[in-house]
């Protein structure tokens, strides 16, 4: 038997266990509708607060805030930005905006303190924001911690509320409708999406009986008592992908969480240029590898089997190329669905190899970064990386 031929087969087995028996994860799945388990006037309502970690956000900052601004909740809802040592005016703008919305009681802006060893930008600007809020005696019932470049949809407050409440949970997240426009984001945005499905299948993630645990961290519904429970931000200081190792504490301790997909809530960042979806890809890739070269030579031998080997074992012409054929179909077929709930034409599907080869290089990058000392770079910080 021919090396080409058991390389098809393996190919093809590898996307029948995708298929089939991961999951079902290349299904995007919307958060489920339940009926708001509060009662009229917002009396039990429970209340929250959302805490907005910024760092030279100015771009985006204005339209973020305006949405917080603009839901449509009964229960009592506070907003705190913590501005996180911008030097474009991020504060302002968010202020400036609040007044525009005549809602600027509304507002708290929190100048972060000094970045502590052992931290990581965001999770400490999190842990800011919360202090205040437990300090000042406002804390609420409920947390929403949400990015400086995201809209938020006029219900999906309400909604979120209704899931996590209707659902018994303590953590319902949401992963935004990133931006697709520009060429670069047409061709790599909704792979992002579907590899980080294919990583946490959602089904496995929302199920309490499987260890999967995941978030997407632009839009993260928590109870203050889970994240009590779990000994608060400090607990996942070093993390640089501080989303998943929240998710993963919660549901270690005994939580139900819930991740699901979303059309009308979306990321208003912009990656116009190939350059800046390498730079978001590169900044955790091998961090999500939990900085393992074995794990790397790991990822680097799958990537090649299961996305590059199908389209080349053409090549090689009678059954490997056969084999090869059928399952580069099954990749195809795989990512039709985030093509369909992204809006982008299925043309795009027979691509997946050639976008699973940039992020091979990607993840290259990154562990040659982290090495470098540079890894997990972000608007001039070098962060801590840690998966704890």
């Amino acid at each position: 038997m021919s090396a080409a031929l058991v390389l098809a087969g393996v190919a093809l087995a590898a996307w029948l266990y995708l298929l089939l028996l991961r999951g079902f994860f290349w299904l995007p799945r919307e958060l489920p509708t339940y009926p708001p388990p509060f009662g009229e006037g917002g009396a039990t309502s429970p209340s929250v607060a959302a805490i907005v970690p910024a760092r030279d956000e100015a771009v985006t900052i204005g339209a973020a805030i305006a949405s917080l601004l603009a839901q449509n909740y009964l229960g009592e809802f506070a907003i705190v930005l913590v501005d996180d040592h911008s030097s474009d005016g991020t504060a302002r703008i968010a202020r400036e905006a609040a007044e525009k919305a005549g809602a600027a009681g509304r507002l708290t802006i929190v100048a972060a303190a000094p970045l502590p060893p052992g931290w990581t930008g965001k999770l400490w600007a999190l842990a800011e924001g919360v202090d205040a809020l437990e300090a000042a005696g406002a804390a609420p019932d409920l947390y929403l911690f949400t990015d400086a470049d995201i809209a938020h949809h006029r219900e999906n407050l309400s909604s979120l509320v209704a899931a996590l409440d209707g659902g018994r949970r303590d953590l319902v997240s949401l992963m935004v409708k990133l931006r697709c426009e520009a060429w670069a984001e047409r061709f790599l945005v909704p792979a992002f999406v579907f590899f980080f499905a294919m990583l946490y299948p959602f089904a496995w993630v929302n199920d309490a009986k499987k260890r999967t645990a995941a978030a997407a961290g632009g839009c993260v519904l928590l109870r203050r008592e889970a994240l009590r429970r779990i000994g608060g931000f400090g607990a996942i200081r070093g993390a640089l992908i501080d989303d998943c190792a929240l998710a993963r504490r919660v549901k270690e301790s005994g939580g139900a969480i819930l991740l699901a997909m979303t059309h009308a809530t979306r990321s208003l960042r912009p990656y116009p240029r190939m350059a800046d979806l390498w730079a978001m890809v590169v900044r955790t890739a091998y961090t999500q590898l939990n900085c393992s070269p074995l794990l790397l030579a790991g990822t680097v031998l799958g990537l090649a089997g299961v996305y590059l080997a199908p389209p080349l074992l053409l090549l090689a012409g009678g059954a490997p190329a056969a084999l090869g054929l059928a399952a580069w179909f099954l990749m195809a077929a795989s990512y039709a669905p985030m093509l369909v709930f992204y809006r982008r034409s299925l043309l795009w599907a027979p691509l997946l190899p050639l976008v699973a080869g940039v992020y091979l290089g990607a993840t290259l990058d990154s562990a040659r970064r982290h090495y470098a000392g540079t890894g997990g770079a972000w608007k001039g910080r070098v962060q801590w990386q840690s998966q704890r």
